[in-house]
């Protein structure tokens, strides 16, 4: 839960763009190289990249395993998981851990066509 979630449990930016690629990587894993080619350009710098992991794996988000000299990185925990926590952390801090102040705040904050708004109020039907 996010109570027990210290900051390093959360991504950087950057941290979170290589996490992005490892998701989308079709064996939910890789090599440097193959997520350093899913980056767009200005792509990182390989050792830059290499660093990340090493911090990714550090932080307990992604494990490597030695395949030949090289590692093969695979994540330890879904985007989806990370996104829950994310979300349950900023509804504690920000909404007095209140479900509808939260979902207030998202729908007032975003411009909503008439479709998106149907699926949101048919969710609450």
């Amino acid at each position: 839960s996010y109570k027990d979630m210290s900051t390093n449990k959360f991504l950087t930016k950057s941290e979170f763009q290589v996490m992005l690629i490892l998701w989308s990587l079709p064996g939910k894993g890789g090599f440097t190289h193959d997520i350093l080619a899913l980056f767009e350009d200005p792509k990182p710098a390989y050792t830059t990249l290499a660093t990340f992991l090493k911090i990714l794996t550090k932080k307990g988000f992604v494990k490597s395993k030695k395949v030949g000299a090289m590692l093969y990185y695979v994540p330890l925990i879904s985007k989806e998981a990370y996104c829950k926590q994310v979300m349950e952390k900023a509804q504690a801090d920000y909404f007095e851990n209140d479900p509808v102040q939260f979902i207030r705040f998202i729908a007032e904050n975003n411009k909503l066509n008439d479709e998106q708004k149907g699926t949101l109020m048919s969710m609450f039907a």
